[in-house]
């Protein structure tokens, strides 16, 4: 069992391209574990990530405060706290997460079941991330070679 206080956890604070920004706090997981638990903190008119979807993992959130735009294949619908959100693997499963407020943060609790290594779509920009283990990467769908290329 691991227990922890909120105030206990360290702040990551990231900002990415124009329109995203978050801070995050971990409660790490065990390594052999497949759950991971993280608060997100999106500020007003921000998202977190591209729309995206994983390959293996599967998300779940619960919205905790403020309001949210809820984007997924079937549309666009508003998010608010006690909002309990499930985002299976694969297509089905692709989704982002949009501050609507103008001035207060948008909390969640991100429960996840992730394996050693996923990858996740990014289907408006057409680039795929590897992630796991010691691999962080993004590649562009369209740079694709042949199996033995280079050999």
């Amino acid at each position: 069992m691991k227990h922890c206080n909120l105030e206990d956890l360290p702040r990551k604070h990231k900002v990415g391209a124009e329109g995203y920004e978050f801070v995050r706090r971990d409660f790490h997981r065990v390594h052999e574990a497949q759950s991971l638990v993280r608060i997100y903190e999106i500020p007003p008119g921000k998202s977190a990530y591209p729309y995206h979807y994983h390959l293996k993992n599967e998300e779940t959130f619960f919205i905790l405060k403020g309001a949210g735009l809820l984007r997924t294949r079937k549309g666009e619908r508003e998010v608010k706290p006690g909002d309990l959100l499930f985002f299976p693997a694969g297509e089905d499963g692709a989704h982002k997460l949009t501050n609507t407020s103008d001035s207060e943060p948008l909390v969640y609790l991100d429960f996840d079941i992730v394996h050693d290594l996923d990858v996740t779509m990014y289907p408006d920009s057409g680039k795929l991330g590897i992630w796991g283990m010691d691999t962080n990467k993004i590649y562009r769908i369209g740079d694709d070679v042949d199996y033995y290329d280079g050999e």
